[in-house]
């Protein structure tokens, strides 16, 4: 009766402890909160998954370290938001790489060395090219890279018809904004197409009022998204891919043990791998919005497209100036059609 009188006793002091401990092991604040800066909206996939991988970073490390999502350049563009990340006052990024620090960083935008969503895994993959040279590069500047967001492929949408849109040695009658990057110029300009660089903010305003008559730079998506009421053609010539970068402040890299740093790039490398397949999906998803509003869509196969792709991918030692000829030697070996 004793030796039973003692057990009750010793498991409700147990218990006591637990109730005790619990609550203050649950509201004890984290060794470390991380501020991670996105540049799309709430509703956007690129978002989803930068929440993805802060609940995964917390669910790993029981708490100790806290990822707090910051969307819709709430922390500042870009440009700014990869300045911050050299600082280390801003501590993740989930965004386009301006290349101001280096010009080499726009490597990763050159037109047509990705010709489907499956090879794309490969390229995009921590183990490729280019993941490896991308981080070689940004840890010059102070920052790491973790990963890709993969947002598709681009193609042409304009206002008038396109002249033989799959021969490259045809001029197209056609005016097309591009981004201000040597990538988009030289790789359109290939492909047969006048250039205008138009910001991102006016490219409704200049389809509308005649300064262009067509948009490069835009996935099928972003396309539908601003401009289905404007567009009348479709071009998907996918000659170029998307994308933006996971990437972490090396001053923050440093402060986190080698377990830690493999939650975190576990993370990036799983979302990298979904957005693909996402992109994917949502590519195909807006190209039939795009035909559903009534845009006369044109998809073509990996052989008709062949000849863009041998002509774009012959002017890539013109990027040597800007890339050095090392790099864009690696590039031809790794990339180049065969």
């Amino acid at each position: 009766m004793q030796k039973a009188k003692k057990f009750v006793t010793l498991c409700i002091l147990s218990a006591l402890v637990l109730f005790l401990i619990v609550p203050n092991m649950a509201s004890a604040a984290p060794e470390m909160t991380l501020r991670f800066a996105g540049q799309v909206p709430l509703e956007h996939t690129a978002t989803k998954l930068m929440h993805q991988v802060a609940d995964e970073v917390k669910e790993k490390t029981n708490g100790r370290i806290v990822v707090e999502v910051y969307p819709a350049n709430q922390l500042g563009d870009y440009t700014l938001v990869y300045e911050e990340l050299i600082r280390g006052t801003i501590d993740m990024a989930a965004i386009s790489v301006p290349s101001q620090f280096d010009p080499r960083l726009e490597v990763t935008y050159i037109n047509c060395f990705v010709r489907n969503f499956d090879e794309a895994k490969s390229v995009f993959a921590p183990d490729g090219w280019l993941f490896k040279k991308m981080d070689e590069l940004s840890a010059r500047l102070g920052v790491k890279l973790l990963g890709f967001q993969v947002e598709g492929f681009i193609g042409i949408g304009s206002t008038k018809p396109v002249n033989e849109p799959l021969n490259p040695n045809v001029d197209k009658g056609v005016l097309v904004r591009i981004p201000n990057m040597d990538v988009y110029k030289l790789g359109a300009e290939a492909m047969g197409y006048r250039t205008v660089t138009v910001p991102w903010a006016e490219v409704y305003t200049a389809l509308q009022t005649g300064v262009a008559d067509g948009v490069d730079g835009m996935t099928p998506t972003a396309a539908y998204t601003m401009l289905k009421d404007v567009l009348k053609y479709w071009y998907d010539l996918n000659y170029s891919v998307e994308n933006f970068n996971y990437m972490i402040s090396m001053k923050t890299w440093e402060k986190l043990s080698e377990a830690d740093r493999k939650v975190i790039a576990d993370a990036c490398a799983k979302v990298t791998e979904m957005s693909i397949e996402l992109a994917k999906q949502d590519q195909e998803k807006h190209l039939q919005l795009m035909r559903d509003a009534g845009i006369e869509v044109h998809t073509y196969t990996a052989e008709e497209l062949k000849p863009i792709f041998e002509k774009v991918s012959a002017t890539w030692g013109q990027l040597s100036d800007k890339f050095t000829p090392e790099l864009i030697e690696e590039f031809k070996k790794e990339y180049a059609p065969r």
